[in-house]
């Protein structure tokens, strides 16, 4: 199983991107992807997280009304789009799958950066 993480780039405060999380060698049942960020000196932050099957969907305090997580099942991918973006926004996203088998996070992407500028 792969996670493929891509889309960060640089934008100016207010600016939008748009993640992208490529998942190959799984086949989806009632599994959750999300995403996470983590910023220089600080922990690992939750961001968003969608169940495959049903599309229903959560989101961190910090980025509620300003992202959305959304799915494609015919490309096996997940997108966070990202709107109103904030220097404080700033950090290194991650997504990954949570299948059910153990009580954590099971498959990892390697991360994309986001850098906002005031």
């Amino acid at each position: 199983v792969q996670l493929q993480a891509s889309g960060g780039g640089l934008v100016q405060a207010g600016g939008s991107l748009r993640l992208s999380c490529a998942v190959s060698g799984h086949t989806f049942n009632n599994d959750v992807v999300g995403w996470f960020r983590q910023a220089p000196g600080l922990e690992r932050q939750f961001v968003a997280r969608i169940n495959w099957r049903s599309g229903s969907t959560i989101y961190g305090d910090s980025v509620k009304g300003r992202f959305t997580i959304s799915r494609d099942s015919a490309v096996n991918t997940v997108f966070l789009q990202m709107n109103g973006l904030k220097p404080e926004d700033t950090a290194i996203y991650y997504c990954a799958m949570f299948t059910g088998r153990r009580n954590s996070y099971d498959y990892w992407g390697q991360g994309t950066l986001v850098t906002v500028s005031s």
